[in-house]
């Protein structure tokens, strides 16, 4: 299976972007668990947001009411809407994707390449 992560770049404090994770290679997302994590310097890997395969959704609380993530099945891409930036905000994100449900643990099968956000004046 393969992930590829685009939609990362520079933005301001309060700003927005919206990260998608185009799936191929066996992964779809009607069978396969996804999830958003980021990983700043020096840093472990934290989780953001994960959606299962029903559609429900967990969120870390440092994103919650700013950051959403959603699928379109029908195009086997994962998306995340981030919104309000701030600059702690600034990472890698990675997208993942399992059969099993990891919720927020980094401990998914597949994983992209991961994007870089970074939020700055």
């Amino acid at each position: 299976g393969q992930l590829a992560e685009s939609g990362g770049g520079t933005v301001q404090p309060g700003g927005s972007l919206r990260l998608s994770c185009l799936a191929s290679s066996g992964i779809t997302f009607d069978d396969y668990h996804g999830g958003w994590f980021r990983q700043a310097p020096g840093k472990p890997r934290e989780g953001v947001a994960d959606i299962g395969t029903d559609g429900r959704t967990t969120y870390a609380d440092s994103v919650k009411g700013r950051f959403t993530i959603s699928k379109d099945n029908a195009k086997n891409t994962l998306y995340l809407q981030m919104n309000s930036l701030k600059p702690e905000d600034t990472a890698v994100y990675y997208c993942a994707a399992d059969r099993i449900n990891w919720v927020l643990w980094p401990r998914y099968n597949y994983w992209g390449q991961g994007t870089q956000v970074t939020v700055s004046t």
